[in-house]
């Protein structure tokens, strides 16, 4: 019998080489695909000037990134832009600095956040004075209908303190007579706390495109009407008034253009003869609460997709 022939030769050897290589390099190919990737957003904001888009797109290439989305606007020169990429493993805190240091010199407020695949969000919630939307979100939180953390609440009014220590969940009470203040200061908590998503919970003040440019397709809000008719804060008033026989509400991401958003949920009840507007009003609540979940809980199981202004499911 030959080496070639027998099965511990050196020819069997060579001839089974090959294949182990093949076999650890597949495997070396599934690990790097099953490997989680560390999706980063980069939102620039400042007075318009050139080279803003090619400085911030240049470091990501180098850094070995994949450009996901990119968006910018400029009103009344103030430039925006809000850039994803991907990456397959990144060290955050240097990236972080070296993207402090970007915005230093082109003179831009730079804001860095870091998103995991399976990572458990964080929440903030933002209210005012009508607690239907947050108890339903609260509730269904402590029932495991969603997973996430909601690491504070954020009121513009006192009232609903009680209910956010009810639930040992930190409030901060944030208002002043220039909306832009109070954005400064409520910026300040979203970035301390690391929030993944904005939830507006009946919060009855209107955020300025400087605070939405920030958090493209991270801010959802409930509306009571059927959008893209009734806009504005007295759409039941409006709805009755004209006798509309068909009522609901809309939960939707924020844009800097007022109760325009890309649609997520929308929930309708019928007007009967016997309804009064506080009746509606009642009715409207529930359906509110209940859109506004169902909006929150598809981002938090990251089922939404946008695309041309118009959301869609994963």
């Amino acid at each position: 019998m030959t080496k070639s022939e027998g099965g511990g030769g050196e020819g069997a050897e060579n001839e089974l080489k090959p294949e182990r290589e093949e076999n650890e390099n597949t495997t070396s190919n599934i690990s790097k695909s099953t490997r989680p990737k560390t999706f980063v957003e980069v939102t620039i904001v400042g007075k318009d000037k050139e080279g803003i888009v090619a400085d911030t797109t240049n470091y990501i290439f180098k850094q070995g990134g994949n450009i996901e989305k990119i968006n910018q606007n400029v009103v009344k020169g103030l430039f925006g832009m809000h850039l994803e990429a991907s990456f397959p493993a990144i060290d955050k805190v240097r990236m972080k600095s070296e993207l402090d240091t970007l915005g230093n010199e082109l003179k831009m407020e730079v804001k860095v956040h870091f998103h995991e695949e399976n990572k458990v969000k964080n929440v903030a919630i933002l209210v005012s004075k009508e607690d239907h939307c947050l108890l339903k979100i609260l509730n269904s939180h402590i029932a495991g209908e969603i997973k996430c953390n909601i690491s504070l609440i954020i009121g513009s009014d006192e009232k609903l303190k009680t209910v956010a220590e009810s639930f040992e969940i930190p409030f901060f009470y944030v208002t002043h007579m220039e909306q832009s203040e109070a954005e400064r200061e409520i910026l300040k908590l979203i970035e301390k706390f690391d929030i993944d998503l904005i939830v507006l919970a009946r919060y009855m003040r209107i955020l300025t495109p400087n605070f939405v440019w920030r958090y493209p397709n991270r801010i959802i809000n409930i509306h009571p009407s059927l959008l893209p008719a009734f806009p504005g804060a007295f759409a039941y008033v409006q709805a009755y008034e004209r006798g509309a026989k068909i009522i609901g509400c809309t939960a939707h991401f924020v844009t800097e253009d007022l109760d325009q958003g890309p649609i997520i949920i929308q929930e309708s009840f019928k007007v009967l003869q016997e309804d009064t507007l506080e009746t509606i009003k009642v009715k409207g609540q529930l359906a509110e609460a209940f859109a506004l979940f169902e909006a929150v809980k598809l981002f938090l199981e990251d089922k939404l997709e946008v695309n041309w202004g118009k959301v869609s499911f994963k």
